[in-house]
């Protein structure tokens, strides 16, 4: 009878515990630009499973993105470039000192899957492969100006400007779908792409760094998961999660 009652005991414990998880797990919802919408989910997700508590990534392309902030349509988090964020905590749509810049990237070079690799690891060495290439695709959006600043220093643009092409898409699907030979976008988002092979990031000395940040809106419904969301991206993990993903992790 002791032993019964023991059992009972302990499955009632369980199930308590399980209904204070289910009452007690938040979720929020982050807007989240391009360049920063796929790490976004990634980091969402090992943070679900850390606190029980969910963040729902809605990626948006900028004229949406401007939109939804401009209307104060319902969200609880924001996460673009850092340097968009002075206009926002000027216009009030974001909670001023929540803002966290949790992550750089620079520029990486893509071709499609089993293509041949150029060497890219030095600067000399990524000058002949751009030099080399039938055809280069980049955005102009993002890191992507940084592309023209890296080929004008190495004295190269005049030469390729012709072969360049400005995809306003993802660089990655240009280049699976033989678009173009060659495609350099930021290293977290053209590592990932299907149909494509990832050859590296561009040499330290050539490398332009976006940063990106993230914010509680004004308008959260729950700003204390979403602060607890920013503080989490300070941590250890997070950093290696950023490093295995074409990012590196800042936390200012």
């Amino acid at each position: 009878m002791p032993m019964f009652r023991s059992k009972v005991v302990g499955m009632a414990a369980v199930g308590v515990l399980a209904l204070a998880t289910q009452t007690f797990a938040a979720e929020v919802t982050a807007l989240a630009s391009s360049g920063s919408n796929g790490i976004l989910r990634i980091l969402a997700s090992d943070f679900e499973k850390q606190t029980g508590n969910k963040v729902s990534v809605s990626a948006e392309q900028s004229r949406a993105m401007a939109q939804k902030l401009e209307s104060n349509a319902p969200a609880d988090l924001v996460a673009l470039s850092g340097s968009q964020f002075d206009e926002l905590v000027a216009k009030g749509k974001v909670i001023a000192e929540t803002m966290k810049i949790f992550a750089r990237a620079g520029n990486g070079v893509a071709v499609k899957a089993g293509s041949r690799k150029p060497e890219i690891s030095t600067p000399d060495a990524f000058k002949q492969a751009m030099l080399s290439a039938k055809s280069i695709g980049h955005t102009d959006s993002g890191t992507g100006p940084f592309n023209t600043q890296v080929f004008q220093k190495l004295g190269i643009y005049d030469q390729i400007k012709d072969k360049i092409k400005i995809i306003s898409g993802g660089v990655g699907e240009a280049v699976a779908a033989g678009e173009v030979e060659i495609g350099i976008q930021q290293a977290s988002v053209i590592m990932r792409a299907a149909g494509t092979d990832f050859v590296g990031p561009l040499p330290p000395e050539l490398t332009e760094y976006s940063d990106y940040g993230i914010a509680v809106l004004s308008v959260a419904k729950d700003a204390g998961t979403a602060r607890s969301f920013i503080a989490y991206l300070g941590s250890p993990q997070v950093a290696e999660i950023l490093r295995r993903n074409g990012m590196e992790p800042v936390n200012k």
